[in-house]
């Protein structure tokens, strides 16, 4: 956080976790392994996958459980430093960025087409297209990117604008994605 993606280097960060280069080496093969790991976990902290009980439950359900934050996903302030870095160094560093994208957005726009697949193959919706449509479940789900990089926001407020933003979007979603006859 305090040097940025381009400070950031195996060695700088074997040393302020207090381990040799070697040691990172071992659990992790490159930088970019590395990212992809801290933006996972990040990713694990706003949305969590669906327990076996669950999945039998309606799809505003499963939507709600899948997309609500655990743990504290809405009070780390790690994830807005990684985004701003992730958008001030991709020129620079692409394989940083396609990590980001990978392990974040788009695995998150999988999480959700996994969702929604099961629902049109239970007959519970229709969707021709569930890849655009899970991209704009997320989109709807999620603030615009801008106002939530400028925009500072205790982490309270953000959960709870968060929360009601689910909700508009579920419903939104819901009444509006259905294929017509």
């Amino acid at each position: 956080m305090a040097k940025g993606l381009a400070g950031a280097s195996m060695e700088a960060i074997a040393q302020e976790a207090g381990m040799s280069k070697r040691t990172l080496y071992e659990v992790f093969t490159c930088r970019a392994e590395l990212f992809a790991s801290i933006v996972r976990r990040m990713r694990q902290t706003i949305t969590r996958p669906l327990t076996e009980d669950q999945i039998d439950r309606p799809l505003a359900e499963r939507l709600r459980l899948l997309l609500s934050p655990s743990g504290k996903g809405f009070t780390d302030l790690l994830p807005l430093v990684i985004l701003r870095a992730v958008i001030t160094e991709a020129e620079r560093q692409p394989e940083l960025a396609n990590e980001f994208l990978q392990e974040g957005p788009y695995a998150l726009y999988g999480i959700i087409r996994v969702e929604l697949d099961r629902s049109v193959d239970r007959g519970e919706i229709r969707i021709a297209d569930t890849e655009a449509a899970a991209r704009l479940m997320s989109d709807m789900a999620h603030q615009g990117l801008l106002e939530h990089l400028v925009v500072s926001q205790p982490p309270s407020q953000r959960l709870e604008a968060y929360n009601r933003r689910l909700e508009l979007a579920i419903r939104v979603f819901l009444g509006g994605i259905g294929d017509p006859e």
